[in-house]
């Protein structure tokens, strides 16, 4: 009778081992036996309200926003294959975080930096640098909202900026671009009491406003990254009519930070991982910043707890101090951690977006699984699919993939949209509500209890900034 179950216990190990190695095979086979995987678009229905006007050959046009995705960003149709060595979402996430692209997409920026009303500071790092190549004042230029921690420095950035901002004649867009280094960030003072967290806009509205003031003839298109996604999307969204930005683009964007971090912090051991690594980044942020927070009476009574707290998930770390404590202005602090993920969400906006926004995403993401493919039944918003590509990585191979070069494929669509929405969209100009000046800071009519003013810093930034987060890259 032993004997019997020992075969039996062991037959059953042996199948449940083939079905675990036939399902890797299989999943290794879907990225490597085929040539290319075409995204699948997800669109609203058209209405005359999310119609976009073009400049063509034969002067203006009118377009719905699948025919100008289609016509302008061909290789969105030509599709994705993954590197054969990084043929999932967890290779893909991983690479591009302990990936080494110190020498790939170098960047050169010059920082400002400015003063808020409430006291806070922010970084803006333009590129290219006057020294480097003179633009004209009406050069389009990409506003870049970062990740989670992140800042200019990002890989995953710097593989959009830099060919943007290659001169026309080195095969770039000749663009300018400026990254909006938010508090605490990429080495970013914090001197107020107060840091930002993923619902608020408030400080890139303020941002984009010196931009605007700097570059008054300039269009402005805004790109986000993972959470900067979230900021981008909510900003456009908030804005309306009156938006900055004539255009959008957002990867990797999060959509539903509820899913989002409940996933992670109850799901498998590697989604435990990512949401323990994001929160302790939060947490360092915190810790290297508590003495300027610390001027915040409610966190300075919860202050202990939150510096002892041993590897806490995202879940936990929110509910404890983003939803309570990062803001001193309403809604906060929340009756709840969800409710505080609701309310700084961006799935549940795009309805109010009016201006045209391009989202990728991959299906195999290991942090975004929840996509809003109803795209919020805006006209104006469009969500690519990829088949694979992780977190902000969608990495292929070179033909000589032996050398292990892996290029980042969503670089040529995101070029490509931000050559159209740049060069061929027509669009209103100037945009946004009137600037004005209040007390030396750079305002705007009705929200005249926010502004900016620079102040002394900054300077020439190289992008040979050492991270000392667990994941950076995200």
């Amino acid at each position: 009778m032993h004997l019997y179950s020992l075969s039996l216990y062991i037959v059953q190990v042996s199948l449940r081992s083939f079905l675990s190695i036939a399902h890797a095979v299989r999943r290794y086979w879907h990225y490597v036996s085929y040539d290319q995987y075409i995204p699948t678009l997800y669109f609203s229905e058209p209405t005359a309200s999310s119609n976009v006007t073009v400049h063509g050959q034969e002067g203006l046009q009118v377009l719905t926003m699948r025919e100008f995705l289609v016509s302008r960003c061909p290789s969105l149709a030509e599709g994705f294959h993954a590197s054969w060595m990084l043929f999932n979402g967890h290779l893909q996430t991983v690479y591009n975080i302990f990936g080494d692209f110190s020498n790939v997409d170098e960047v050169v920026y010059d920082r400002k930096l400015l003063r808020l009303m409430d006291g806070g500071t922010i970084s803006l790092d333009f590129t290219p640098t006057s020294d480097m190549q003179p633009l004209a004042n009406d050069t389009p230029i990409i506003v870049a909202f970062h990740g989670m921690t992140g800042g200019s420095y990002e890989a995953y950035l710097r593989s959009i900026l830099a060919p943007a901002c290659a001169s026309v004649a080195e095969g770039g867009l000749g663009y300018r671009a400026v990254v909006i280094n938010f508090r605490g960030c990429a080495g970013t003072p914090v001197t107020s009491d107060q840091l930002y967290h993923c619902g608020t806009t408030d400080d890139a509205r303020q941002a984009l406003m010196y931009i605007a003031k700097r570059y008054p003839h300039a269009r402005l298109i805004g790109v986000g990254f993972s959470l900067g996604a979230n900021m981008l999307v909510r900003y456009l969204a908030q804005e309306g009519e009156h938006s900055r930005l004539v255009a959008g683009c957002a990867l990797s964007c999060p959509w539903d930070l509820h899913a989002v971090s409940s996933r992670l912090s109850k799901g498998t051991w590697m989604e435990q991982v990512y949401s323990r690594a994001l929160a302790q980044n939060l947490q360092n942020l915190v810790t290297t910043h508590s003495d300027a927070l610390a001027r915040n009476a409610a966190f300075a009574h919860v202050m202990p707890t939150i510096l002892s707290l041993k590897s806490p998930s995202l879940l936990e770390f929110d509910a404890l101090y983003t939803s309570q404590h990062t803001s001193h202005a309403a809604p906060f602090p929340f009756p709840n951690v969800r409710e505080y993920y609701s309310w700084a969400s961006s799935h549940n906006v795009l309805t109010d977006v009016r201006v045209p926004l391009l989202a990728i995403n991959a299906d195999d993401d290991p942090i975004v699984r929840d996509l809003p493919l109803d795209v919020g039944r805006s006209g104006l918003v469009v969500l690519a699919v990829t088949r694979g590509g992780g977190h902000l990585g969608w990495f292929t191979s070179r033909k000589r993939w032996w050398c292990g070069e892996h290029p980042r494929w969503v670089r040529k669509p995101v070029l490509e949209w931000l050559r159209a929405v740049g060069k061929d969209l027509s669009v209103d100009s100037p945009r946004g509500r009137p600037l004005c000046t209040v007390n030396g800071f750079i305002s705007e009519v009705g929200r005249e209890n926010i502004g900016c003013r620079e102040i002394k810093g900054g300077g020439r930034i190289t992008c040979d900034v050492v991270r000392a987060q667990r994941l950076a890259g995200l």
